[in-house]
């Protein structure tokens, strides 16, 4: 048997993430016992032992670790055709018309490239309604992963584009957003050494916030907030000065590396509306 259900991908990948059969069965709303004997049957018909069991509890094998790896990208491959059917479809309780797409950007970032990007694609016969869904730093590629995006505004060398299509746009130097009454707000240039002892903002990284001494940010406005209130300072490229406040005071960072901004898409797209967005792109 060459082939695999989602329902058993789901199985094991919530045991393989747990390590623990009590609490992804209790994660998957089901029984233990049924879970057990699921995951039993796929190791049989895949002839290979996939979690190792003792006194001490659950651990993967080097086959395990295999198919949770793939597991996760075949839910998110099969989670990904739902929701994009379903908005070709008209069916993802948008109200809105069929032709639609999705464009997950930065938030705070490529202002002025996503306001010309945006209406001269609006202005192109037949053009599609766009839907611009703002995303914390790292999360575009997730989102063009599982589905919820069809094309992302990406920066490297913050965001990876393993995996995806793109095409360069822009490159543009990094500055540092503080209060504006930081000593350091009135420098001309910093460094990153001159910097090194803020407490920079935190974005979650693969749902998971880096250690430092900077608060958790969840959102731009609670960002522009408290860097006004002088609780924390941000690194973003030159084009987030579009979004800052009276309060802030931006400084360019002479040896930060500079930001190149990708349009960026699944590779296997065959979306004709993509196809016209991506050209009007690339000739901005």
């Amino acid at each position: 048997m060459d082939t695999l259900e989602t329902r058993e991908l789901r199985y094991f990948v919530a045991v393989a993430e747990e390590l623990h059969f009590g609490r992804a069965a209790e994660r998957l709303g089901m029984a233990q016992p049924p879970l057990s004997r699921a995951i039993q049957q796929l190791e049989r018909r895949l002839g290979v032992r996939l979690l190792d069991r003792d006194r001490r509890g659950v651990a993967l094998t080097g086959a395990g670790e295999m198919l949770l790896h793939e597991g996760r990208a075949a839910l998110d491959a099969a989670a990904a055709a739902v929701r994009r059917t379903r908005r070709a479809g008209g069916a993802d309780g948008s109200g809105g018309p069929r032709n639609r797409l999705v464009l997950a950007v930065k938030a705070g970032s490529s202002h002025e490239l996503l306001h010309k990007l945006l209406d001269a694609y609006a202005a192109e016969p037949g053009a599609a309604e766009v839907e611009v869904l703002p995303s914390g730093t790292c999360e575009q590629g997730e989102m063009l992963r599982d589905g919820r995006a069809d094309v992302a505004l990406m920066h490297t060398p913050y965001n990876s584009l393993a995996g995806f299509d793109s095409e360069e746009l822009m490159t543009e130097g990094q500055i540092v957003i503080l209060p504006a009454g930081h000593p350091l707000a009135a420098r001309h240039t910093l460094s990153l050494a001159d910097i090194a002892g803020l407490p920079l903002a935190r974005w979650p990284r693969d749902g998971v916030y880096p250690p430092g001494p900077g608060p958790e940010i969840h959102d731009q406005t609670q960002l522009a907030q408290l860097i006004a209130l002088g609780r924390t300072a941000a690194v973003y490229p030159d084009s987030a000065r579009a979004w800052l406040w009276a309060e802030h005071a931006a400084v360019p960072l002479i040896d930060a590396p500079p930001v190149v901004t990708h349009i960026a898409w699944p590779a296997h797209s065959r979306s004709l509306a993509l196809a016209e967005l991506i050209r009007t792109a690339t000739r901005l």
